[in-house]
Formats: C-alpha cells, sequence, structure tokens
C-alpha cells in the first residue's frame, strides 16, 4: 500500500458521521492488524490489547448475526 494511492468506495468511505473508514480491501493489502480495532479488521483483532480485542469481537458477532 505504502505510495499507491487510495480509492474511495475500494479502500475506505465515508461514514454517516464523515469520518473514514477503511475497507477489508485496505487492510488485507496493509497486511496486518495496527491495533486500533478498526471496524473492517480481517485480523481478528489479533494486535488489540485485551479487554478492548474480546469487546470488539463481541460486538462483531452481534452485529454480524443481525445481517
Amino acid at each position: 500500500m505504502k505510495n499507491e494511492k487510495l480509492i474511495e468506495g475500494e479502500h475506505f468511505y465515508f461514514n454517516d458521521e464523515g469520518l473514514m473508514v477503511f475497507t477489508e480491501k485496505y487492510h488485507l493489502e496493509k497486511g496486518y492488524c495496527c491495533g486500533m480495532g478498526c471496524l473492517h479488521c480481517p485480523y481478528q483483532y489479533e494486535a488489540v490489547p485485551e479487554p478492548r480485542k474480546s469487546e470488539l469481537v463481541k460486538k462483531r458477532t452481534k452485529r454480524n448475526s443481525n445481517q
């Protein structure tokens, strides 16, 4: 991803609050979990410290079961 242009709708989008949200594709191309608890983290929040990691996994499970 270094020095590559990000494409809106592919690598990120803006949520209802106007915040930039990185997509799963962006994270996969980056290659690792940054530990910030990103919404679309494909790495099961492996770098996020506890207890936040467990909270995020629980939220994701709940969100996915509602879809």
